[in-house]
């Protein structure tokens, strides 16, 4: 897995930037899932536990400004962007993963 920097922008307003960056492209993803297990808990702070799936998931990446990743590609030295469908499919690819992995 790759070097992979997240670079969030949830509302219009550009001081709402940020960036994280990850050991890898599944960290990153994973740690998607968990900014947004962090809103649903602000959102809902009285309930004891969350949960929610996929589809809700990604309406919530479909409402954010600006999110991209940017993975390291070992071949070119350089960093690849991606877009929010991207993240969506991988985000798909990895929970679909754990699922059968289990």
């Amino acid at each position: 897995m790759s070097h992979t920097i997240l670079l969030l922008q949830p509302t219009e307003n550009i001081e709402s930037r940020s960036w994280s960056d990850y050991e890898s492209t599944n960290d990153c993803l994973e740690g998607i899932c968990k900014v947004y297990e962090e809103y649903l808990k602000k959102k809902t702070p009285m309930k004891p536990s969350i949960t929610y799936d996929i589809t809700n998931l990604f309406e919530f990446i479909d409402d954010l400004k600006d999110l991209s990743m940017l993975v390291f590609d070992d071949m070119t030295n350089t960093y690849v962007p991606h877009n929010k469908q991207y993240v969506k499919e991988s985000i798909f690819k990895l929970m679909d993963t754990k699922l059968h992995d289990h």
